[in-house]
């Protein structure tokens, strides 16, 4: 890889939103050439993302992640902790976290902004599980349903966007069964303990989740907290009444849903089961998966 004093590298990654980010290559590079200042580095291979991010990093540099929330994932969890500025161009299938970041762009984004803008620094989720391994979130972790559903949606290529998380619904929920779980949770001042079987689990940093659910609408991504949003156990022919309710974000008032702003959480499984982070899976988790926020954990830009 050329090494080269560049300000803003462009990590573009032309597998997000199932290969049609591709289409996206050429006007990308029209927009940064002519600047002396910029470089595009295209991706090539899962992972790669996160391998240019750890090879480019150094002081004053600002990586901008052009893809959706899986490159997002990649690249911070290769240089979270390093004091890398990291930049979100949105071109992925979902992109969640951009949406809370900046929900007044997301319809008219283009590279201007990284030259114009300031820093600011935004929460992390921290994750350790199996043997001593750990991730990084930025938006959004689920266990069960939602991890069940990002998997389905990995797989199901022939839809874009926002219709495959529906789709990916669909399929997920025809022999879904709730999921046992013991979760405790370290609130401001107490803990909350469960020991029941429970629908959907999620943890997020930011508001919304598979393109337009807004299963935390109170989430702030600097306020220190992470927000742990619950489902219990329901039938299933009610739960698509819980669906409406978390396209609008009014569910946090229902007597089955659990929602609160913790520092910590911990989840101990019985059974392996899928977990997603920003819409990256993790299959068969299982055991103590331990869940903490890292206030002010990255600059964004």
């Amino acid at each position: 890889m050329v090494k080269n004093f560049f300000r803003y590298i462009f990590i573009f990654n032309p597998a997000a939103d199932k290969g049609r980010a591709f289409r996206k290559s050429q006007w990308l590079h029209e927009l940064v050439s002519g600047r002396k200042d910029s470089l595009v580095i295209t991706t090539t291979y899962a992972g790669h993302a996160g391998d240019i991010a750890r090879c480019e990093a150094r002081e004053n540099i600002c990586l901008i992640a052009c893809g959706g929330d899986g490159t997002i994932h990649d690249i911070v969890n290769a240089v979270a902790g390093a004091g890398i500025t990291i930049g979100v161009l949105p071109i992925g299938s979902a992109n969640d976290f951009i949406k809370t970041l900046y929900p007044d762009k997301i319809d008219s984004f283009d590279i201007t902004h990284f030259y114009n803008a300031s820093c600011k620094n935004v929460d992390l989720g921290s994750v350790f599980y199996g043997k001593a391994e750990h991730r990084y979130f930025v938006n959004s972790l689920g266990i069960g349903l939602t991890g069940s559903i990002a998997k389905s949606v990995q797989q199901t290529t022939w839809l874009k966007g926002e219709s495959g998380y529906i789709y990916a619904l669909l399929r997920v929920l025809f022999d879904y069964v709730p999921l046992a779980m013991t979760i405790k949770i370290t609130l401001e001042n107490s803990i909350m303990e469960l020991h029941e079987p429970v629908f959907a689990f999620s943890v997020l940093n930011g508001k919304i989740e598979g393109g337009k659910f807004r299963i935390a609408p109170h989430a702030e991504l600097s306020d220190g907290f992470l927000d742990v949003c619950i489902l219990k156990a329901v039938p299933k022919h009610e739960f698509f009444r819980y669906v409406l309710k978390y396209l609008r974000g009014i569910h946090i008032t229902d007597p089955q849903v659990i929602y609160c702003k913790a520092t910590a959480v911990e989840v101990i499984l019985e059974k392996p089961h899928v977990m997603h982070m920003d819409g990256e899976v993790y299959d068969n988790i299982c055991g103590r998966i331990t869940i903490s926020v890292v206030s002010n954990g990255l600059s964004v830009i």
